[in-house]
């Protein structure tokens, strides 16, 4: 059986937050470390940790698990960059990627591993959780777009090829709407702290 990784995104500069929301606090840990937590309970074979901005303070939670990690100099130049720096640091022998954002700590693990067991039992490439009608994280790619992510415009953006290999996607349905919730600002923080108490 073929490996899968999974990369997780955790080098923005949080501009709309005011400060490093990975580091904003979830079930008694950083949301950073409920991201990790919850790939590592999947089947994803391997995980790489993408840093950037706040590199310092995150590499400390990092280090904690059996895990590795790449700095993204470039990390000013918005999210593709940190993809493309995630899949230049991937091992070469793996079957395909798993593209996680670290301010997504709802995703649970049973979504990634539905993702992974329809890569396997498919022909298809590129596979997206729906919830509701709506695409959501994270994103799977076989590892034949490796070359092509990592030479993409940063004007295109990762979502260019899902547009321009439409007829290699599957939506897999899940009605986990964590797939869907994320982060942007200390107000949506604010907002979940209360709904989960």
């Amino acid at each position: 059986m073929g490996r899968i990784w999974s990369i997780i995104l955790a080098a923005g500069e949080s501009r709309r937050m005011g400060f490093p929301k990975m580091l904003l606090k979830f079930n008694g840990k950083t949301m950073l470390e409920n991201v990790i937590d919850n790939v590592a309970e999947s089947d994803s074979d391997g995980i790489l940790v993408v840093l950037g901005a706040g590199r310092d303070e995150l590499l400390d939670y990092v280090r904690k698990y059996d895990i590795i990690n790449c700095y993204n100099e470039n990390y000013r130049e918005g999210m593709l960059s940190s993809v493309q720096c995630g899949f230049r640091n991937l091992p070469h022998d793996i079957d395909a990627v798993l593209v996680f954002q670290g301010d997504q700590p709802f995703i649970s693990h049973s979504v990634t591993n539905s993702l992974i067991e329809k890569f396997r039992s498919s022909d298809k490439g590129i596979l997206i959780p729906v919830c509701n009608g709506k695409r959501g994280h994270p994103l799977l790619l076989d590892r034949k777009y490796r070359d092509e992510i990592t030479n993409l415009n940063p004007d295109e953006g990762l979502r260019s090829i899902t547009h321009q290999h439409a007829a290699d996607v599957l939506e897999v349905d899940t009605d986990e709407q964590g797939i869907l919730r994320d982060f942007d600002t200390y107000d949506d923080y604010i907002r979940e702290i209360n709904q989960t108490q």
